[in-house]
């Protein structure tokens, strides 16, 4: 099954649009969205990297196709057809380009195009289950080869030790970061709420006293 799908300007690494709802039942997604961002910049630095290519990582396999100074990428199970997610990326480009073409160049913020998001999502059902019809007809066309298309390890694209070892301190301090954020976010909510009803305690409590003192004097 296709799990992540992200598009970014080779010429930068910048990214320009990405599946939002991908890689919700990834274990640790996180490290895999950081290996992503990690084969762009790459690619940026690496202008003669070929222009399709499949990279093995863990239970995964990242396959990438470079076109018009554009990067799309999909993470897909490896038992999932190679046939399929190359053709499901061409489908991403041909309509990335054609709604996107003209501001791809001047795009200077990261995700200017989160939009095609709803695209994405749209398309990532169709090529979801191999056994429909019309994803047979997609594997049994011999007119698209993927043969020659090479695949690597993704130890050997990134290299191997340091880089990987970077990925993962990110990944890991990117969770750390969430758990802090979260523990803040619960502060905060208990200090709100203590400002709310604190108020609210004090009056009751001074009723209740000369409620108290009232019955004890009669």
């Amino acid at each position: 099954m296709v799990k992540l799908t992200m598009i970014a300007r080779v010429t930068d690494g910048l990214p320009l649009a990405e599946g939002l709802d991908d890689g919700r039942e990834v274990k640790d997604v996180e490290l895999y969205k950081q290996q992503v961002k990690a084969l762009f910049k790459n690619l940026a630095n690496r202008p003669n990297e070929p222009s399709r290519m499949s990279v093995e990582t863990g239970p995964y396999v990242f396959h990438y196709i470079i076109e018009g100074r554009v990067c799309y990428l999909t993470m897909c199970d490896r038992a999932y057809p190679k046939k399929l997610a190359f053709q499901y990326l061409e489908d991403l480009k041909n309509e990335f380009e054609r709604v996107n073409g003209p501001q791809i160049e001047t795009a200077a913020r990261p995700y200017a195009f989160i939009k095609f998001d709803t695209f994405i999502q749209r398309t990532k059902k169709l090529y979801q289950d191999t056994h429909t019809q019309r994803n047979i007809a997609k594997l049994n066309d011999e007119l698209y080869e993927v043969h020659q298309i090479m695949t690597r390890n993704v130890q050997e694209v990134l290299g191997v030790g340091e880089k990987l070892d970077q990925v993962s301190e990110m990944s890991s301090r990117l969770t750390s970061e969430s758990r802090i954020y979260a523990d803040k976010a619960r502060d905060l909510n208990r200090q709100a709420l203590i400002r709310k009803w604190a108020p609210v305690a004090i009056v009751f409590g001074v009723v209740f006293l000369l409620f108290w003192v009232k019955t004890k004097i009669w």
